[in-house]
């Protein structure tokens, strides 16, 4: 349900500090640990959860999350599995939103609309296509909506006012903000930047902003979260669970090493008041 995305930015709203958006690849580094990480995300302090869809050509992504990608198809994660993860997931859990993130090819090649109808059977609450920019909003966007999920849209340094408003036209849920050009990983945000971007972005929509890309420890999501409603994290836990891993296998420490980390990013959001 979208709600589930509406309710957890109000209770941040009402607590005063920014929400912390955890990505995590589908499958990595294998479908049991990988069903165990997600499950251990909410209570280590994830209050928004993205999940991967693995795609052989990953164009937007860094080094980390491509590797976690092929991890995972290696493992013989496809998009059908992923949404049966995330249905024993909300078996479980019935009020972290979840969001699935990745790229346009699966979901055509699954079908649309039985895409579509699995997601939500499953749980899922919203998706992150980062390949299909608003001129393809009938694809997808418009029929997901319809289907009662949020398609969430991505804004970057490079979205100026005369583009803002057709990225923002069917987005819903939140805004997505890339913190730097290029890949995934790759850099470290400028937090005033990123404040004066967030500012911008906020006088065209009343729509939440996440900001993610670069965002690696305690102190720079402590930075990036004085000036947005929530902080997304992706590449430092999906290399958390690589450098886990004995050859190439998942081991005991796999999952307490993503969701210590985790656990560290949300006391440093706890501790951030006066959030956008």
């Amino acid at each position: 349900m979208t709600e589930r995305i509406e309710r957890r930015f109000q209770r941040l709203a009402a607590d005063g500090r920014p929400g912390l958006v955890t990505f995590v690849m589908a499958g990595d580094p294998d479908p049991g640990t990988s069903l165990a990480i997600l499950k251990a995300l909410p209570a280590a302090g994830a209050d928004v959860i993205e999940i991967g869809m693995p795609f052989t050509d990953p164009m937007a992504d860094g080094p980390a999350i491509q590797a976690a990608g092929l991890r995972a198809l290696k493992a013989g994660q496809t998009l059908r599995a992923t949404l049966k993860m995330v249905a024993a997931f909300r078996a479980e859990n019935a009020d972290t939103p979840l969001i699935l993130m990745g790229y346009y090819n699966p979901i055509y090649s699954y079908g649309v609309e039985p895409f579509l109808r699995d997601a939500k059977a499953a749980g899922v609450d919203g998706l992150i296509v980062v390949d299909l920019p608003p001129e393809e909003d009938d694809e997808l966007c418009l029929p997901a909506m319809r289907a009662g999920l949020s398609f969430i849209r991505l804004a970057t340094p490079t979205t100026d006012d005369a583009r803002l408003p057709a990225v923002l036209s069917n987005t819903s849920g939140f805004v997505y903000y890339v913190s730097i050009t290029g890949v995934t990983g790759s850099a470290t945000p400028d937090p005033s930047a990123v404040g004066a971007a967030v500012a911008r972005i906020k006088r065209h929509t009343d729509l939440p902003v996440a900001v993610g890309f670069g965002v690696r420890d305690a102190a720079s999501a402590a930075a990036i979260g004085s000036a947005a409603n929530a902080v997304v994290v992706g590449s430092a836990l999906v290399e958390a669970v690589r450098m886990s891993l004995a050859d190439g296998k998942a081991t005991e420490a796999t999952v307490p090493a993503v969701g210590g980390l985790v656990e560290t990013l949300a006391g440093a959001c706890a501790g951030v008041r006066g959030a956008a």
